[in-house]
């Protein structure tokens, strides 16, 4: 988790809104049927919009998600990763 985002994912209307929501949808991933364990925003957070209520908090902006259709999603393209492999096979920190 990102530093500038702890509070807000640690405070109490995240856990009830994430909580509430993963409820309506089973607990089951809304991309591939399996168990959902993240409550995803479909508008990633930033810094510029993590206090705004209808971005982090709106049930339209949420995604329940498996652990897999997650990392894919914040790993579809190279620009979002946040680690590469060098040529010896270490984790290279981006």
């Amino acid at each position: 988790m990102k530093q500038w985002a702890q509070a807000f994912y640690l405070s109490q209307n995240w856990k009830d809104t994430s909580r509430a929501y993963m409820l309506t949808q089973n607990n089951i991933c809304e991309r591939c049927g399996e168990p959902a364990k993240i409550c995803h925003h479909k508008t990633y957070l930033t810094r510029e919009n993590i206090n705004d209520q209808a971005i982090a908090l709106s049930w339209d902006n949420l995604e329940a998600l498996c652990q897999d259709c997650h990392n894919k999603e914040h790993h579809r393209t190279e620009r979002n990763r946040r680690y590469k492999f060098d040529a010896e096979g270490n984790i290279v920190y981006l």
